[in-house]
C-alpha cells in the first residue's frame, strides 16, 4: 500500500464527498487517476466513510463499494491492479452527513431500469426531500437512508415511462427528465450528479461545501482527451486514437480541467460531448 505521505500528497481537512468518472471511446483502465482520487478518501481529505465504483458492462455494470476509507482499502487496491477496462465508469467517495456507516449507504447506486443496469452518484444535501417529495415512489424504494438515494429513486420514477418500449428511448426526452429533475433538487441544496443509463453519462453541477464552509460553484470539473490508444489495445478498440471526457469535483491532475457552469447538464457518450446545457443553453 502506498504510503501517501511519503509521495507528498497534500491533506485537505474538512473537504465533503466526491465524484469522479468518465466515458471513453475505447475501454480504458483509468489506473492513475483512480489512484489519485482514492487518496482523497481518507488521507488528502476527511472523506472516509465510505467509497464505491461502478464499471459499465453493456447492460450490466460491475459495482464495488465498501463503508471504508478508499485510501485503506485493499479491495480497492485489487480493483488497481486488475486493471479493469471499461468505457463507463462512476466513483464516489462519502463522507457522512445523513445515515449511518453501511453498505446500503455508500455510493454509486445501481437499479434496473428497461432491462439496463442504471448507476447514479450525489454530492451535496438535498433538505426537505423526504418531505417535498413525499408518495412519489412508485416503483423505486431506498435501501438505506441518504437523501442521494432517495433522489436516485426519483430520478428514476421520472425515467420509467420512457423505457417501457424495451428500447432507449430518445436522448432528448432522457435529457428532458434529467434537466427537470435537477431543477428540482438544486432547490434543496448543492446539487452535483453523475448518472448513466448504459448508453450516456449524464453530469451536473451546482454549488459545492468547501473546506472553508462556503457554499458557492463550481460544483464539478470536466476534461476532456485525445490521445494515442494504449499500447496494451483492448479488445473493441475503435481507431488509433482515443477519445475521454472526465468529470471530477475536484481537478484530479494538472491538465486544463473546466468548471461547469452553475446549473449545467453535460451529456456525453463514446468519449465526445453531446450535449451541453446550462446558462446560456449551447449546444454541442
Amino acid at each position: 500500500m502506498e504510503d501517501f505521505a511519503a509521495m507528498g500528497v497534500k491533506r485537505r481537512d474538512g473537504v465533503v464527498c466526491e465524484l469522479f468518472g468518465f466515458s471513453s471511446l475505447s475501454p480504458t483502465r483509468a489506473t492513475f487517476s483512480l489512484r489519485t482520487f482514492a487518496e482523497h478518501g481518507g488521507f488528502t481529505s476527511d472523506a472516509a466513510d465510505g467509497w464505491g465504483l461502478a464499471f459499465l458492462e453493456g447492460r450490466d455494470a460491475r459495482l464495488y463499494k465498501e463503508p471504508a476509507p478508499a485510501a485503506d482499502s485493499s479491495w480497492l487496491h485489487f480493483i488497481e491492479e486488475r486493471r479493469i477496462p471499461t468505457r463507463l465508469m462512476i466513483s464516489h467517495i462519502r463522507r457522512a452527513t445523513r445515515g449511518a456507516k453501511t453498505h446500503a449507504n455508500a455510493q454509486p447506486f445501481q437499479r434496473e431500469l428497461g432491462g439496463q443496469a442504471h448507476v447514479f452518484a450525489h454530492n451535496g444535501n438535498l433538505g426537505g426531500i423526504d418531505e417535498k417529495f413525499a408518495g412519489a415512489a412508485r416503483r423505486f424504494l431506498p435501501m438505506g437512508e441518504t437523501d442521494s438515494e432517495r433522489a436516485f429513486c426519483i430520478l428514476l420514477e421520472g425515467m420509467a415511462p420512457l423505457w417501457r418500449e424495451g428500447a432507449t428511448p430518445e436522448l432528448e426526452k432522457r435529457r428532458a427528465v434529467f434537466e427537470d429533475f435537477a431543477s428540482d433538487m438544486r432547490a434543496l441544496g448543492p446539487a452535483n450528479f453523475l448518472y448513466c443509463d448504459g448508453d450516456a453519462l449524464f453530469a451536473h453541477g451546482h454549488r459545492r461545501t468547501r473546506s472553508d464552509g462556503l457554499i458557492a460553484p463550481p460544483g464539478l470539473w470536466r476534461l476532456e482527451r485525445c490521445c494515442e490508444r494504449d499500447r496494451d489495445a483492448l479488445d473493441g478498440a475503435e481507431g488509433p486514437r482515443q477519445h475521454l471526457v472526465l468529470f471530477a469535483s475536484v481537478p484530479l491532475s494538472d491538465e486544463d480541467w473546466k468548471p461547469l457552469e452553475e446549473g449545467e447538464t453535460i451529456v456525453v457518450r463514446d468519449g465526445r460531448l453531446l450535449v451541453r446545457q446550462g446558462a446560456l443553453s449551447l449546444r454541442v
